[in-house]
C-alpha cells in the first residue's frame, strides 16, 4: 500500500512539474491578426481620461478603440499653461501638422473663449497647443511610450496616428470626458 501510494505521489509531481515547465517555456500563442486598415473617414472621435482609451465613430457607430497617453498630471480638467493636464469637453480638430516633432499631430481647438476668460479671472494663461499625436520622433520606431507622459496633449502609437491622419478631417468632433 504504501509503495502504490509513494508512486501516486511521484506520477503526481511529475505532471505537476510538466505543467509548470510548460506554462513558463510553451511558445507564446500567434499574435492576433491586424485589424484592417480604417478607410471611411470618422466624424467624431471620444476620450475617456480614466480608461485611458480613445474610440473613433462613424455615425454614432464605434468602429475600434485604442489605448492612450494623457498630460503628466491627467487628473481634473485643464485650467492653466503647465498644468501637465489634458482639457476636458467638445472640441474639434482644427489643423494637421505633419511636420510635428511627434510623429504626425492632429490639433483640437482649445483654448476656448470660456477656457481664456476662466485663465484671466485666475491671472494665468489657458495653455495650447494640445494635439492628439504619436510617439516623439527621437524615438521612432520603438515602442510606446508607458504611462502619461505629455505635457497635456494626447499620445498614442505611431500606427494609430498614422491610421487617424488618414481618417480624421478638419472638423471630427473630439469628446474629451474624466
Amino acid at each position: 500500500m504504501i509503495r502504490w501510494a509513494l508512486r501516486a505521489a511521484v506520477l503526481a509531481a511529475l505532471i505537476l512539474g510538466g505543467v509548470i515547465l510548460w506554462q513558463r517555456y510553451a511558445p507564446p500563442p500567434p499574435p492576433p491578426a491586424p485589424l484592417p486598415p480604417l478607410t471611411e473617414q470618422i466624424d467624431r472621435i471620444e476620450i475617456d481620461k480614466a480608461a485611458r482609451r480613445l474610440t473613433v465613430f462613424k455615425g454614432g457607430e464605434a468602429l475600434r478603440s485604442y489605448p492612450i497617453g494623457l498630460g503628466r498630471d491627467p487628473e481634473g480638467p485643464k485650467t492653466q499653461q503647465g498644468d501637465g493636464r489634458t482639457p476636458e469637453g467638445t472640441f474639434r480638430i482644427d489643423r494637421r501638422n505633419p511636420n510635428s516633432k511627434y510623429n504626425l499631430s492632429l490639433g483640437i481647438d482649445y483654448p476656448q473663449p470660456e477656457h481664456v476668460a476662466q485663465a484671466r479671472a485666475r491671472g494665468v494663461s489657458p495653455g495650447g497647443d494640445i494635439f492628439i499625436h504619436g510617439q516623439p520622433n527621437a524615438v521612432k520606431g520603438l515602442r510606446t511610450l508607458p504611462g502619461d507622459w505629455t505635457a497635456g496633449c494626447i499620445a498614442v502609437a505611431d500606427t494609430v496616428i498614422e491610421e487617424l491622419w488618414r481618417i480624421a478631417p478638419i472638423g471630427t468632433e473630439v469628446v474629451i470626458r474624466p
